[in-house]
């Protein structure tokens, strides 16, 4: 597909207008004069932004923070450099925000006027600041803006210290993607759009951002705070601004690389991680390039962290579940450092594109495990990844818009598409293209791309022309790649063709999940020395097979299963859950209580959210109380996510 088909219509638009177009009808306050003036030469490629970033773009940001734990804000100003991008079309910088307390606005040193326009929800409410005088092409206007945080910010979660591993001292945290760096400050909250960063913080607790530590600077004390200073040269999209601060501890884990996490928990992240992090970040290098952003540090956060990781650069922000004690679910880190690569220095456009993020890191990060465990571990790990994404179709439905790889979220909350998706199905699209030219032609290829898009947005039209460019002069290569139906990888909702994966690692736990199906027709008594030789993603896989059973297991069966392999009891998390999730479809009484004491101590949607809802199948009040229970728990996100799974969609 042509890059402008199905685009051009916004031409001459400004992307506020456009997306107020999709949901209501022009206010009468947006003025014939305001649509002129705000006019863009080209059309905009994100439509969950309500910025004029076809007008203006940030190119250097710099945060001045204070945390206040007491009140749960960030207080202080952010100082933007914008560069026009237009010649003197528009004297409107329009800038997204989310429940924000705006105080002074400077354009160039001078107060400058500024105002809300009306809010449009889910994309908050955009900030219009006016200037004097429009700017010509390539001019710069430096834009000072005073902000608080409110106690309805989406991006930041304040935990009191019982929320914390040793209860000593409260702790903060952000998760800014999709759309949440937003409610941290005005900004032009787009893929599309990458900045350089100075992060300024001043907390009583230690402090890290996503840019590296000036560690040799003078540090200066504002009361009992103390300030810390970063600085990030590598432009990123404001969905990688991070922060966190808290009772924290660092512990190297290689020569460029530490583990920072509660000081009670320190060493066992630190066993954790050392063995391979460093092994991940020179593998990965063999097969991209050198690695750009200094460090590779993990923060391993409390336990309400919504995700696996963030890909945060400089510092990954984790889960404390990959802490198993075994070693075995450390694939997020290599999943997290893919991203370096993958989706921080090469970024999808737009949300809507979000496979060439996720799909890429996942690639990548199967092409580290396999240099360091062999080729049949990598298609163990996709076979994995095949149920996660059977699990999300089945979820939407096959013929849902968000099973797609390219998605429409116009008017729509990024965070509602959020599944396996873009994960397993642009990590299989490649693979197929993989296939299809050969691995070692498909080599040449993967570095080459990130060259070319190197600190760069791009969208998947641009991928489709950039991969065909490359192997224009390779006859045989070319031709298969011109008979490949992009419309229907691109557009074709629902499952791809399953490929040919080997199942070498997986035949043993095929055979395992037979003999539990054979019950109680046949002579198999389980013991505990069934699972002994298999490793816990193995189990995985095992307790996967239980749950896409035709028949569940009967309750008494599924019972015995727990008992003698002990799986309830697991230290891994990846396990325990997936354990409840087959006792629950079993209709087993006796996973509720492990399953209500699990969703207590971990806030990761991955298990939260199908946790929930295999919960209110079996017993909705217990899954409410349970939620009702937790709720503050959970993160902004994971909560509202959560709502909606028990509750339903609300009306925006």
């Amino acid at each position: 597909m042509n890059p402008t088909l199905g685009r051009s219509f916004t031409r001459n638009l400004n992307p506020f207008l456009v997306l107020r177009s999709i949901k209501v009808q022009f206010m009468q306050s947006t003025s014939i004069r305001t649509m002129a003036t705000m006019a863009t030469i080209n059309p905009p490629r994100d439509p969950n932004t309500v910025s004029n970033y076809n007008n203006w773009r940030s190119t250097h940001v710099t945060a001045n923070f204070d945390i206040l734990f007491d009140q749960k804000k960030l207080v202080g100003n952010v100082v933007h450099q914008f560069k026009s991008i237009t010649d003197g079309e528009s004297k409107e910088i329009i800038l997204d925000t989310s429940h924000l307390d705006i105080g002074v606005v400077k354009v160039d040193g001078q107060p400058s006027k500024w105002e809300f326009l009306p809010s449009l929800e889910p994309y908050g409410v955009p900030l219009k600041i006016s200037l004097d005088n429009p700017v010509k092409l390539n001019g710069t206007v430096e834009v000072d803006i005073e902000v608080k945080t409110t106690d309805k910010c989406t991006a930041l979660q304040w935990l009191t210290p019982a929320q914390t591993s040793n209860k000593k001292h409260p702790y903060m945290f952000s998760q800014c993607q999709a759309i949440h760096a937003r409610s941290i400050f005005p900004c032009q909250d787009t893929p599309d759009v990458k900045a350089t960063f100075d992060f300024n913080i001043t907390s009583p607790l230690p402090v890290m951002t996503s840019g590296l530590p000036i560690r040799n600077s003078s540090m200066e004390s504002k009361t009992d705070h103390q300030l810390y200073r970063f600085h990030q040269s590598v432009p990123i999209p404001s969905y990688l601004f991070a922060i966190a601060s808290g009772d924290v501890a660092e512990a190297p884990i290689g020569p460029r690389s530490v583990v920072a996490t509660s000081p009670d928990k320190l060493e066992e992240c630190k066993w954790e991680l050392e063995a391979d992090t460093e092994n991940f970040i020179t593998t990965i290098e063999k097969i991209v390039y050198p690695y750009a952003w200094g460090e590779y540090n993990v923060l391993i956060l409390p336990p309400s962290f919504p995700y696996g990781g963030m890909e945060n650069p400089i510092f990954t922000f984790a889960t404390p579940s990959i802490i198993s004690k075994d070693r075995e679910n450390i694939d997020v880190i290599a999943h997290e450092l893919a991203h370096s690569w993958s989706g921080n220095l090469v970024t999808n456009a737009s949300w809507e594109h979000f496979w060439l993020n996720e799909g890429w890191t996942v690639y990548l990060e199967r092409r580290i495990l396999a240099a360091i465990h062999g080729e049949a571990y990598r298609h163990f790990s996709a076979i994995i990844g095949w149920k996660s994404l059977t699990d999300a179709v089945e979820h939407f439905g096959d013929d849902h818009e968000f099973t797609k790889l390219i998605v429409d979220l116009k008017g729509k909350d990024p965070d509602d598409a959020f599944s396996s998706v873009p994960y397993e199905k642009g990590f299989n699209f490649l693979f197929y293209l993989e296939n299809l030219v050969g691995k070692s032609k498909f080599d040449k290829f993967i570095p080459h791309y990130f060259t070319t898009f190197k600190c760069k947005s791009l969208d998947s039209y641009e991928f489709k022309a950039l991969i065909l460019d490359f192997f224009k002069s390779d006859t045989e290569a070319s031709k298969l790649l011109d008979e490949v139906d992009w419309d229907k990888w691109f557009y074709a909702p629902g499952l791809p063709p399953k490929p040919s994966f080997d199942t070498s690692m997986v035949d043993v736990v095929y055979e395992l999940s037979k003999k539990w199906q054979s019950l109680p027709d046949s002579s198999f008594e389980p013991h505990i020395s069934d699972i002994q030789s298999l490793t816990a993603n193995q189990l995985v896989v095992f307790l996967e097979q239980m749950l896409v059973l035709e028949t569940p297991l009967s309750p008494k069966i599924s019972k015995l299963m727990g008992d003698v392999y002990g799986l309830a009891e697991s230290e891994n998390i990846e396990v325990s859950n997936l354990y409840c999730q087959v006792g629950m479809k079993a209709g087993d009484d006796s996973v509720i209580e492990p399953t209500t004491e699990l969703l207590g101590r971990i806030g990761r949607m991955k298990f939260v959210r199908p946790l929930f809802r295999n919960l209110q199948k079996i017993n909705r009040p217990v899954a409410l109380a349970t939620f009702e229970k937790y709720k503050d728990f959970y993160h902004p996100i994971c909560r509202g996510m959560v709502e909606k799974d028990l509750f339903g969609k609300k009306d925006n």
